[in-house]
């Protein structure tokens, strides 16, 4: 009996090992479009922006959704402008190839598959600075409530955060 149990322990090992690491080996890429301004100047843009989030493991009552956007690789000096419940607002410093670009951007496909329906993640290119807009305005979980922002901040010079809701 014993050895049974020793073994079922032990090939049980693997699997809550790889559940533990949480969903980071498996973040969802984000690719998000970078549009010029019809009546804005001829500049240089970047082609696109990517961000990624990862599903935290579930929990009782709720789920939530670590998130970030690579702004370093277009901005410096980014830092959170506004924030509440329901969005945040970080803001940058273009870089000197990227300074006169003037166009905004949305969510265009995850994990290589079209998106279509509610941006939530937006980005905005003018005056010398990028924006990188996490809303929820709107944004409704199973049982009808919006979903909400839990964590805003920066990590490594990049804009990250968590929002969740209730199942």
């Amino acid at each position: 009996m014993k050895l049974k149990l020793g073994w079922a322990l032990l090939g049980g090992l693997p699997l809550s090992l790889l559940s533990s690491l949480g969903a980071a080996a498996f973040a969802n890429t984000i690719e998000l479009s970078v549009l010029p301004l019809l009546d804005g100047p001829v500049a240089n843009c970047p082609e696109n922006l990517i961000a990624h989030e990862t599903a935290r493991p579930y929990f009782e009552g709720g789920f939530s959704t670590d998130g970030m956007i690579k702004l370093r690789d277009v901005a410096t000096n980014i830092r959170v402008l506004q924030s509440d419940r329901f969005s945040t607002t970080w803001v940058g410093t273009l870089k000197p190839e990227y300074r006169n670009c003037q166009a905004s951007g949305g969510m265009t496909s995850i994990d290589g598959e079209d998106f279509v329906g509610h941006s939530y993640i937006r980005v905005q290119l003018i005056n010398g600075q990028v924006r990188a807009i996490l809303d929820m305005t709107g944004m409704r979980d199973a049982n009808g409530f919006t979903t909400v922002t839990t964590f805003r901040g920066l990590r490594e010079g990049n804009p990250r955060w968590t929002w969740g809701g209730t199942d």
